[in-house]
């Protein structure tokens, strides 16, 4: 049934600038995280006297790079992009979302200059410093309002669940990034929190599990639950369960943090209600995982011939995989092996990897032909993306199972006892025997990042294309 609704109303500039953005820092953000996974495996690689290009400078870079550059820009695009589809309504304030675009880009350039120059806050995915953390307030204040408007000046009776999960995750960073980063400047780039010592700590996880919880997962569950459904041509297989799977994330996710600091300083009912809380969160997770596979039911089929639909399934795939490994991990006795070693670094690529980085690809790959007037999914290569399908897989796989590898072992060894109370193995002996784990790490970085460049040089030549006039852009209906 076609849509009455002129699509040429709606605002498509800046979901496009967004999408080729979500590209361009993909690649940089997977360079820049298989230089460092080479470092460690090759530590001489780049011997160098210039401090910002060691590992402790460009491993800030990477996560800012891969989370806020690569996957805020797919969360920009696609929220637009869907907002106004579900809505059948453009943009609240073109105006402003432009200048979130132009804004996010300031923030994301202030990150790569800074980060390697050493300026930091030493939080874990907070560490930018005070005068970008008021960049990124206002910022996310222009995209709260324009969002936002956008729901209410809609043409639908409804609010579409892909929405809820917009809406949240709008309103959760932007509370999570204020309290966190309530601080003290002390010099143009330099601050210290108001929190300290254990309440800094809780404060930080507080926020860092929910920036996976709220920006990594609901935003990317937002884009799960519009693309997967129009990829497959078939309704979502439960609406309830989607509304069920929403309220629940939301009231549990956000008290899962304090499972990052087990055997600290925070108090023992604090990492137990963590714990708890965690093992919670596995229902909501599933149930949307479930509801998300479920829908391909009477089109399997497709998936034999339609890679962009592998990649938002495969990505569900992984999503299920990690929400289960994650409340594993929380509890007490399992994360005693595993808390800091590469297990945990296995874990958050799972997550990282398979589910953002695949979904986001899957969702760039059928709203970039949609943005340049192409016909629904007709991109340069269908070859290329198979071609990227399959170096993406392989490549989170050898990624996840070497650091899975690597952190049971270190785990072990850490624990191992002489009959005479002394340890067994020394620190250095298991970083000695952690290096084929991470041999393997770079080599599935490297394949990873040969896809992105795939996809760079696919949706380049989809791009080059001829587009017609805006007025006579056509796809298929919301």
């Amino acid at each position: 049934m076609s849509n009455p609704i002129d699509h040429s109303t709606y605002n498509y500039d800046v979901v496009r600038k967004f999408a080729v953005m979500t590209v361009v820092w993909g690649v940089v953000g997977m360079l820049v995280g298989v230089i460092i996974a080479a470092q460690l495996a090759w530590p001489s690689i780049m011997y160098t006297d210039l401090p910002w290009l060691t590992f402790g400078r460009l491993r800030p870079l990477h996560t800012n790079a891969v989370i806020f550059a690569f996957g805020g820009s797919a969360l920009f695009s696609t929220s637009y992009f869907i907002v106004q589809r579900t809505c059948h309504t453009n943009l609240f304030a073109p105006g402003l979302a432009k200048l979130t675009f132009w804004g996010w880009q300031l923030v994301i350039l202030s990150a790569a200059i800074t980060l390697p120059m050493g300026y930091t806050s030493s939080k874990e995915y907070a560490e930018l410093e005070w005068p970008i953390d008021i960049l990124i307030t206002l910022v996310w204040v222009c995209y709260g309002i324009v969002f936002f408007g956008t729901i209410v000046k809609r043409k639908t009776s409804h609010i579409y669940v892909a929405n809820w999960f917009f809406g949240a995750f709008i309103i959760t960073v932007a509370v999570l990034h204020i309290f966190n980063n309530l601080e003290i400047p002390v010099a143009p780039f330099k601050s210290y929190s108001i929190y300290g010592g254990a309440i800094d700590a809780m404060m930080q996880w507080w926020y860092g599990h929910n920036a996976v919880g709220f920006f990594l997962t609901a935003g990317f569950l937002g884009i799960m639950y519009y693309f997967v459904p129009k990829q497959a041509e078939r309704p979502v297989y439960s609406y309830r369960l989607s509304i069920v799977h929403f309220w629940a994330l939301i009231a549990t996710y956000i008290w899962a943090g304090p499972h990052h600091l087990h055997y600290t300083a925070l108090p023992n009912w604090t990492q137990t209600l963590g714990m708890v809380m965690s093992l919670i969160l596995l229902a909501p997770s599933w149930g949307g995982m479930i509801n998300g596979v479920m829908t391909l039911s009477g089109a399997w089929h497709k998936l034999r011939t339609d890679p962009i639909l592998k990649f938002l399934v495969v990505s569900l795939s992984f999503y299920g995989m990690s929400t289960f490994e994650g409340p594993m991990m929380a509890i007490k006795t399992v994360n005693a092996l595993s808390h800091y070693t590469d297990w945990t670094i296995g874990h958050v690529h799972s997550g990282a990897l398979g589910w953002v980085a695949m979904v986001s690809i899957g969702a760039m790959y059928h709203l970039i032909p949609i943005m340049y007037g192409r016909k629904f999914g007709e991109m340069y290569s269908i070859r290329l993306i198979n071609i990227h399908f399959w170096l993406a897989t392989i490549g989170t796989v050898l990624y996840i199972a070497s650091m899975w590898v690597n952190g049971i072992m270190q785990g072990l060894m850490w624990r191992a006892f002489n009959d005479d109370g002394t340890l067994t193995y020394s620190f250095v002996e298991s970083v000695e025997a952690s290096y084929p784990g991470y041999m393997i790490r770079a080599i599935g970085g490297v394949l990873f990042l040969t896809g992105m460049l795939i996809m760079a040089y696919n949706l380049w030549k989809t791009m080059r294309a001829d587009v017609p006039s805006a007025a006579t852009l056509t796809e298929q209906s919301a």
